[in-house]
């Protein structure tokens, strides 16, 4: 019995993952499946652990490529209400992981609560977002964690504290496949506070990306004390193109999707960069982008 037979209400087949992404590209889904809630997902992983069936996660598809060709197995999905639920109390707040980030941060401002505001203008849901340590100079999202709740690969329901934590540059340890939610705790502030910060982080993030219209990604880390971009125009490679796929120009660590760009487009670029900066200047850059 196949998870579309098994789970007719919540299952898709040969679904196209394109619409997902932010790139709007890459082949179909075998089987998007997309739970109701932590019981339902609970026996679709036990479903594909026993059927053999290879399982990803996919959040909002902010940092994700998916390859033209199909992509085998179940790509779960968390957009019930049961995984994208914010709830408040006092100065903390749970946010379901599969919620998106932009909703969590305009939760937070509404009540007064000041931590997240700077993080305005990133992409992504609550749990990636997490699992990620998404920030920058000015305040990562790890820094306002307390409590993590995940599902393990054997569908075991366990809350990580902070004192278990780990979060560092982009990257935390967080390895389990699900984050169910996760719980904040930040500090009262001023609203006319939050909104300014709000706002200068919003201003500096934007003039620092392509222009909103286009559909771009950034394709590698930052290297210790360097910045990508930086060594990508060293290594002679701004406004790199294949086919459609073309380097920013006011970014050239963000590659553009222009109408019609494919994945083996993106890939190609990266590579070439990536070649290109490790022959001029000796990094070998490690891509950020997510490739499935």
């Amino acid at each position: 019995m196949s998870l579309a037979d098994e789970f007719p209400e919540i299952t898709k087949r040969n679904e196209p993952l394109a619409p997902y992404t932010h790139l709007r590209i890459g082949g179909p889904a075998e089987f998007l499946v997309q739970p109701r809630d932590v019981d339902e997902l609970r026996r679709v992983l036990t479903a594909c652990q026993t059927q053999k069936v290879p399982v990803r996660m996919l959040g909002g598809g902010n940092n994700l490529l998916v390859r033209d060709d199909p992509v085998p197995g179940a790509v779960v999905q968390l957009t019930a209400a049961a995984f994208t639920m914010i709830e408040w109390d006092g100065k903390r707040i749970t946010a379901g992981g599969g919620g998106p980030l932009f909703d969590l941060i305009a939760f937070a401002v509404r009540q007064g609560l000041t931590g997240l505001e700077t993080l305005v203008g990133l992409r992504g849901t609550v749990g990636g977002s997490v699992r990620c340590n998404v920030g920058d100079r000015y305040g990562e999202i790890g820094q306002g964690v307390r409590a993590v709740t995940v599902l393990t690969e054997t569908g075991k329901v366990q809350v990580r504290t902070q004192e278990e934590l780990n979060f560092s540059e982009h990257q935390s340890d967080i390895d389990e496949p699900v984050i169910l939610n996760v719980v904040f705790e930040l500090e009262k502030a001023p609203a006319a506070a939050i909104l300014k910060r709000m706002r200068k982080a919003w201003i500096l993030r934007k003039a620092a990306e392509p222009l909103s219209f286009q559909a771009a990604v950034r394709l590698f880390r930052n290297p210790p004390a360097q910045t990508a971009s930086t060594l990508i125009d060293r290594a002679g490679m701004t406004k790199a193109r294949v086919n459609n796929a073309e380097l920013s120009e006011r970014n050239s660590n963000y590659v553009v999707a222009h109408p019609g760009t494919t994945a083996s487009d993106i890939i190609q670029l990266a590579d070439r960069v990536r070649t290109r900066v490790r022959e001029r200047t000796g990094v070998d850059l490690e891509r950020e982008l997510h490739v499935w």
